[in-house]
């Protein structure tokens, strides 16, 4: 696969921003930095997400080619009182809504995660190719 060169890639994104994280959320992966890849058979965006787990990731394509990706952790904390027990329960949540390029084939999207980085992988249609006479 080789890589599309793109002066900057977050300028030239294909993918619109439609939505960002909630600011008064807490916690490190909120902060969603997502980068746009192209290559010659797909497009990819890559987002980090430290310290989530598979299960607490959801990526979808809906509305109109929008691909949505949320993620929730919820954080709980035990304290043994001289009285009461104590269970504290913190909830950072997150929600980025991208448009989709044109040329993606969205039912055909892949989504794998590695060491907190989430990857998104939309095939790019087969373009019909023009043979020069």
């Amino acid at each position: 696969m080789s890589m599309v060169p793109k002066a900057n890639p977050s300028e030239e994104s294909p993918f619109t921003a439609l939505s960002t994280s909630d600011p008064t959320q807490q916690g490190s992966f909120l902060s969603g930095h997502f980068k746009w890849e192209e290559t010659a058979e797909a497009h990819m965006l890559k987002g980090e997400v430290p310290g989530l787990r598979r299960e607490e990731v959801k990526v979808d394509v809906g509305n109109g080619r929008v691909l949505q990706v949320c993620g929730q952790r919820v954080v709980e904390a035990e304290e043994d009182g001289d009285a009461c027990r104590r269970l504290h329960r913190r909830v950072s949540k997150f929600k980025k809504c991208f448009t989709l390029p044109p040329d993606t084939q969205p039912d055909q999207m892949m989504a794998s995660m590695e060491n907190g980085v989430l990857t998104v992988t939309l095939p790019k249609q087969n373009l019909p190719i023009a043979i020069a006479n």
